[in-house]
Formats: C-alpha cells, sequence, structure tokens
C-alpha cells in the first residue's frame, strides 16, 4: 500500500520555478556588488575591499551551484530513483556551506597576514563609504527575501544560500568598521575585526551543514507520537507502532505499521489503510508518500507495541 501527495508537492513545477527565478535575480545583485567593491578597492588601494569583493563572487559562484543543484532536484522519479532527485538540493546547499568555510579560511588568513607582515592604509574618502554601505543595504535586501522565501517553500538551497549572503553583509560591516578605524588613525583594527568575521562566517558554515546532515543522514522529520495521534483517531484503526520519517524539510516520507481487527476482510483493511496514509499525507503539509503496513492485532502485535513504547520509539 502506500499513497503519494499530488504534483503540488514540494518538487512542483511553480515551486522550482519561484527558486530559480529568485536565485537569477540574486545572481545578478551578487555580481553587481561584487564589481562595485572589487573596482573601488583596487582604485582606493584597500585591501579590505578586495578581499571583500572577492567574498561577494563566492555569492555569486554558490547561486550558480544552487541553480544546478536544483535543476537535479527537479528531476521526476525513475527506476534508479524511485524516491525522486530532491535530495540533490541539499548536495547543492552543502556544497555552499564548503564555500562558507573557504571564505572564513580565506579571510582569516589575510587577516592574519596584514597581522604579522603590515600593510599601507587605504585611501578612505566618501565614495569608498558609499559603495560599502549601498552594497551593505543590498546584501541584507537580499538576505531577508532569500530566507523568507525559503522557508515559505522549504528550500534548503535559498536558506543556506541566504545565509552565505548574510555572512557577506557581515564581513562588508566589518570592512566599513575598519575604514572607520583607518581614519581615526588606528589601521590596526582593520585586520582585528576581519578575525571576527572570519569566525562568524565559519560559525554560519557549520550551521548549513547541520542542517544538510539532518537530510543527508535521515534524520527522524516528525515526531512519532504526533503521527501515532493522528493514525489512532482513523475508523478501524486498534493502534500503531514502527513510524518512520525521513526526508528533507520540504519533502517528508512516512512508512508505519498499523493494527485492525484480526477478524477484518482483506477489502476492508485495505480501506483503513488508505485512509490512514491519506490522513497522514494531508495532516502535515511537509509529508509527500506514506506507505503502510496492515497488521491484525493479536498478542503479538500488542507485545510489539508495547515494546517500542517502552524503548521511547512511539
Amino acid at each position: 500500500m502506500g499513497y503519494t501527495r499530488p504534483v503540488e508537492g514540494a518538487m512542483s513545477h511553480d515551486r522550482i520555478s519561484r527558486i530559480r527565478r529568485a536565485l537569477v535575480v540574486i545572481l545578478v545583485l551578487n555580481l553587481a556588488v561584487a564589481a562595485a567593491k572589487l573596482v573601488w578597492g583596487v582604485v582606493s588601494g584597500s585591501v579590505s575591499m578586495q578581499a571583500d569583493g572577492f567574498h561577494s563572487l563566492f555569492d555569486g559562484t554558490s547561486n550558480v551551484v544552487g541553480l544546478v543543484g536544483l535543476a537535479l532536484a527537479a528531476r521526476p522519479a525513475d527506476r534508479d530513483h524511485p524516491y525522486g532527485h530532491g535530495k540533490y538540493e541539499t548536495w547543492a546547499s552543502a556544497a555552499i556551506g564548503a564555500m562558507l568555510a573557504l571564505a572564513a579560511y580565506n579571510v582569516g588568513t589575510t587577516a592574519i597576514g596584514r597581522l604579522l607582515a603590515g600593510s599601507p592604509a587605504p585611501r578612505v574618502d566618501a565614495i569608498a563609504f558609499a559603495v560599502m554601505i549601498g552594497t551593505l543595504a543590498v546584501n541584507l535586501g537580499v538576505t531577508f527575501y532569500e530566507r523568507r522565501l525559503g522557508k515559505r517553500l522549504g528550500s534548503e538551497i535559498l536558506v543556506a544560500d541566504a545565509s552565505h549572503t548574510a555572512s557577506d553583509a557581515m564581513v562588508s560591516v566589518g570592512v566599513i568598521l575598519g575604514l572607520v578605524a583607518v581614519r581615526l588613525g588606528y589601521p590596526v583594527a582593520d585586520p582585528l575585526i576581519a578575525l571576527l568575521v572570519a569566525g562568524a562566517i565559519a560559525y554560519t558554515a557549520l550551521s548549513v551543514f547541520r542542517q544538510a546532515t539532518v537530510t543527508l543522514s535521515d534524520t527522524a522529520r516528525i515526531d512519532p507520537a504526533r503521527i501515532a495521534a493522528l493514525v489512532n483517531a482513523v475508523p478501524g484503526v486498534l493502534g500503531s507502532h514502527h513510524i518512520r520519517t525521513r526526508g528533507s524539510q520540504a519533502e517528508v516520507y512516512v512508512d508505519l505499521h498499523i493494527q485492525v481487527d484480526p477478524s477484518a476482510t482483506v477489502t476492508e483493511g485495505h480501506r483503513i489503510a488508505e485512509e490512514v496514509e491519506r490522513a497522514v499525507c494531508h495532516g502535515f503539509a511537509e509529508v509527500v508518500d506514506v506507505v503502510s503496513h496492515l497488521e491484525p492485532l493479536d498478542a503479538y502485535q500488542s507485545d510489539k507495541t508495547a515494546r517500542e513504547i517502552d524503548a521511547g520509539l512511539v
């Protein structure tokens, strides 16, 4: 037995199209931000602005990675991938996490190099502040929009990429504070702030990896007790156990065992099982597929359920 949510689920065409459009728009914005920082960084001789510009290029790269991962994830289920290709989206988010870790390493090593060797103070003027504040505003707007849309659509790519863009905003804040310190006569504050920003980026990378691990390791997505409460309320169900969930934030798969009257006919048992599958699939918005195993409620099954309850599995 089994029930799959109709096409309006997590990998629907509309959802994929909205995520793709968002990534394309954000890619253009990220490239514009990177170009502004790099150009004025070279003109003013600001090493920190140039480093921030290269960091912004990582945002553009992550958008490309996201688009590729999304294209793979949108492919329909086939014989070799009966559960679909949704995990490619998670792999893409993990790749973005790796880029964050690399960005943290680059920013950190650059800051340490400047602390040890020193470097000429950059030319700090109104244009430098205008470029940094303007690009910071763009990054904050992109982060807010992308994270909100990612949560609404349950997209790990958008949420991970929003974290990447937020890290770029943190770098920009550090650069702005460093430029202020240079104007005040404290150039050493620039690499020190950069070190703190590198730590914040590394923490963001860890958060992205942690979220990706939840999906890739098939961590349970829904408390079995919540599903059991819904299942046991279906007429004809006398008990349930061995409830398992896995999948991404927006695409959860459920399998479970349900117990019915031993005297029920095969037809009646099948009808009850289908009612359970529909109830679970429509009772949890993130569930896209449910498979139930039908069992007679006899002494053996009652004992099995009791053992699972004692073990805290239900």
